[in-house]
């Protein structure tokens, strides 16, 4: 799933690229990804709207419409948000556009705004799990979903002691309370590992017994990865795309994420993978001990 850079990387370039387009027209043939309102009405309110502004909260993305709209973007799993040209042939989208528009992970299309300026702004999603959704900004902005979400990481505002805040009182594994969205908003499973790798910190450790010292280090290196991803326009394991369809190069940093039995870059040791509920977590049993 994109976690905080890879939806902040797609933020920052659509803004560079959408932002006062007016919207044309909708295509879809996947309903079950349009929450609110009915497809139909869906499809009749976009028609006209210009896009005024995009912003991140959490892994959503948030684009601000005319008329008061807002349009929450839900990535999920596998989708991604492109700017492309498109041509629907048998119902079937297919990209104008030669080069990495035309790679598999990017023709997963099923839904497309048709924008004033003869360009498209598209939805690939291969698992059909994203959702979008239309609202009012006030009805968007107050949903519980985004209401229940912690503080953004990357905030100037967000310092060591909202961190010690946002932490108190949880019991569970550090890694579980920092994937937990109404803790630490955008921050999932290979930033999770990344940052806790850097801390020498085990990802079973109960959060509850963390020193000072160690939470510390965890803030510090919550700040220094995020920053370094979104740099690096995030990290493409498998499905991530920019809105051109190009990867991100954050991958090629990872320490210990999706590197079992592979060396330690500290150590030297075997790096393992234990089961984390429905995760995995990616360590140094020699670096991080329990």
């Amino acid at each position: 799933m994109p976690e905080l850079p890879e939806v902040e990387t797609i933020v920052n370039d659509l803004k560079k690229k959408v932002i006062g387009r007016k919207i044309k027209s909708v295509w879809f043939d996947a309903p079950k990804l349009i929450k609110k309102p009915k497809p139909v009405i869906f499809v009749k309110e976009m028609r006209g709207l210009k896009i005024e502004n995009i912003k991140r909260r959490a892994k959503n993305i948030l684009i601000y419409l005319s008329a008061g709209k807002l349009l929450l973007v839900h990535q999920k799993m596998t989708g991604h948000l492109l700017y492309g040209q498109w041509r629907v042939q048998n119902k079937k989208p297919i990209s104008s556009l030669r080069g990495v528009m035309q790679e598999k992970v990017n023709n997963y299309i099923h839904i497309i705004f048709y924008l004033d300026n003869g360009w498209q702004l598209a939805l690939s999603d291969l698992r059909k799990f994203a959702k979008v959704i239309l609202g009012s900004q006030r009805e968007i902005e107050n949903l519980a979903e985004l209401k229940k979400l912690g503080p953004e990481p990357l905030e100037k505002g967000f310092n060591f002691r909202k961190f010690q805040q946002a932490l108190c009182g949880k019991k569970g594994k550090i890694k579980q309370v920092l994937m937990d969205q109404s803790v630490i908003s955008g921050i999932g499973n290979i930033y999770s590992d990344e940052i806790l790798w850097l801390a020498k910190i085990h990802p079973f450790r109960p959060v509850n017994q963390l020193k000072n010292l160690e939470l510390k280090k965890i803030f510090h290196f919550i700040k220094e990865v995020l920053k370094k991803a979104v740099k690096l326009r995030g990290t493409s394991i498998s499905d991530f795309r920019d809105p051109e369809g190009k990867s991100g190069h954050y991958a090629t940093r990872l320490y210990v994420y999706r590197r079992e039995g592979e060396k330690c870059p500290r150590c030297k040791n075997a790096i393992k993978r234990l089961k984390m509920g429905g995760r995995s977590a990616h360590f140094c049993p020699h670096c991080q001990k329990l």
